[in-house]
């Protein structure tokens, strides 16, 4: 067996990538300076997972914000209002991320949908009428060529067509159904130029078959691909599914000519049902995401090997490969040094990923599980693993009635008292909550956290934004104040923080979109609260208006 990944982190394992790219918004480093960080990124990571003895290594998973917009770029779906900037590609790229505002126009950036169930973004594409689907960019070529160059061979990986079209937002009466021809041409040009230069395998994108698709979604979905698929030449096409299974179409896919085909097993509860009922052709690759891509734990590789086992009845062709790809994970623990190594053994980010997938390679070819010292060793953790319960959270929850879930009084009542209590008037208006982290307000956090400065003089500052905060709100008029948030830095983390039965990390960053990365706390134990958390400020802005 082989061992293959879906895609790979790219912000670098100190968020290079994140503080370059907004460096490069500030003016502070131009745009050849941009360009040689992401190339030497990109190096790391085709060379990390080289190392790591990964075969199908993926390209073009790397973006400088999104690979939803990077297609759509790709692809030529670039609305006239973008078009019409005076500005360099980087910057037309970068205006639909963010929206540009200045000498060369003022337009708004692409509207933001969350990518399936992850804590990812992804920038949603705009088709109108004046829309002309057809491959304009290199982006894919140029990056495959990259690693080529380093000697390094790599699968190139692009979101799907019906992907593509299924997530774009259509403006006036065009339809999904205006743009199956002109994309299977691009698609086709794509596979065309792959082939010119050497390309073995390409991976092709389509999460959007695990939704509930309709009858008319399959055939859309067969329309295009039968296009490209007569087509493909010697080109070989994976089909790479995750976050689910594809029960809707499974008896479909594995009719058209793909040469692999990729399906979670981790969050597809029917994949191997739909297996075990319908077959795996034999002129297909399995590529069975047995590990999880979005679990920060170790995997347990007693379970994945009985799936991989129980995979073999029904084909032999299988590369072991992620359930998804690893950008939704942190970089490495490598990086973590305050983190015990009582709990650090538990984990796996998306460098130990690569291992555990070494790993179980490894293990199925030693056969003797009883002298496989990787198995016996995984197997230990899991069972030295201990909950962390506390005794007075168990007792609270054993205590609970349904009593305890029922709100008194009831909605209408306290509708009433409140309104009464308030008078706020019909239409009262407020802010969400959340001013800006300006520049003063994270480096007054992180003065605090080396040590620069004393906690009185820390939240001395915060009181200080948080006066003008209320202010600012009532000199502009709002009805309801809010306190502005100024001692919060990631909202999760914040709480966290202020919790019990949560592991704190030092890098463990993960990207939500473009250049915002989240830092969430471990749940390791029985959660409860500590202290107040939110008293003391909000006691003090109330002091203030």
């Amino acid at each position: 067996m082989k061992t293959s990944i879906v895609g790979y982190p790219r912000i670098g394992k100190d968020r290079e990538l994140k503080f370059a790219i907004e460096k490069y918004f500030k003016g502070d480093i131009t745009q050849d300076k941009l360009i040689e960080i992401s190339k030497e990124l990109r190096k790391e990571h085709w060379q990390l997972q080289k190392e790591s003895k990964i075969e199908f290594i993926p390209s073009n998973d790397f973006s400088l914000y999104d690979n939803i917009l990077d297609t759509a770029v790709l692809l030529n779906v670039v609305p006239e209002r973008y078009q019409g900037l005076d500005l360099e590609p980087l910057d037309k790229y970068f205006a639909m991320a963010r929206g540009y505002q200045g000498k060369s126009g003022d337009v708004k950036a692409f509207a933001m949908k969350k990518w399936f169930n992850t804590n990812y973004h992804y920038l949603v594409p705009e088709i109108d009428k004046e829309t002309k689907i057809k491959l304009v960019g290199r982006k894919i070529f140029d990056e495959y060529n990259e690693a080529k160059e380093l000697n390094i061979e790599t699968k190139p990986v692009l979101i799907g067509p019906f992907t593509f079209l299924k997530l774009a937002r259509y403006k006036g009466d065009n339809s999904i159904e205006d743009y199956i021809e002109d994309i299977s041409i691009a698609y086709l040009e794509i596979l065309k130029e792959l082939s010119k230069l050497g390309t073995e395998w390409i991976q092709f994108d389509e999460p959007i078959l695990v939704t509930d698709l309709d009858q008319e979604d399959i055939r859309i979905f067969k329309r295009i691909y039968s296009n490209i698929l007569k087509e493909k030449s010697d080109i070989k096409i994976l089909l790479q599914t995750y976050f689910g299974d594809i029960r809707n179409c499974y008896k479909d896919i594995i009719n058209l000519d793909f040469d692999g085909l990729g399906l979670d097993f981790i969050e597809g509860k029917e994949t191997f049902k739909l297996i075990m009922k319908y077959g795996f052709p034999d002129d297909k690759i399995l590529f069975a995401g047995v590990l999880n891509g979005k679990n920060i734990w170790r995997n347990n590789y007693k379970n994945s090997l009985k799936i991989l086992q129980d995979i073999k009845n029904y084909t032999k062709n299988i590369v072991i490969n992620t359930s998804c790809s690893l950008l939704h994970l942190p970089y490495s623990l490598n990086s973590e040094s305050k983190l015990a190594d009582k709990y650090k053994k538990h984990f796996a980010f998306a460098i130990e990923k690569l291992e555990e997938l070494v790993e179980i390679k490894k293990i199925i070819q030693e056969k003797n599980l009883e002298e496989s010292i990787e198995y016996k060793y995984n197997q230990n953790l899991f069972e030295l693993r201990k909950i962390e319960y506390n005794p007075k959270v168990q007792d609270k929850i054993n205590k609970l009635t349904e009593k305890d879930f029922v709100r008194e009084p009831k909605f209408s009542v306290r509708e009433e008292i409140q309104n009464k209590h308030f008078n706020l008037g019909e239409l009262p208006t407020t802010t969400i909550g959340s001013f800006p982290q300006v520049a003063a307000v994270k480096a007054n956090r992180t003065a605090y956290r080396a040590g620069k400065i004393s906690e009185r003089e820390y939240i001395d500052f915060n009181k200080e934004r948080i006066k003008e905060c209320i202010h600012l709100q009532e000199d502009i008029g709002l009805d309801v104040l809010v306190h502005g948030e100024f001692e919060r830095n990631d909202m999760v983390e914040y709480f966290g923080e202020n919790l019990e039965g949560y592991l704190f990390t030092e890098k463990a960053w993960v990207q939500s979109y473009g250049t915002r990365c989240v830092k969430p706390p471990i749940i390791w134990g029985d959660v409860s609260r500590k202290k107040p958390m939110t008293v003391d400020y909000l006691v003090y802005a109330q002091s203030q208006t």
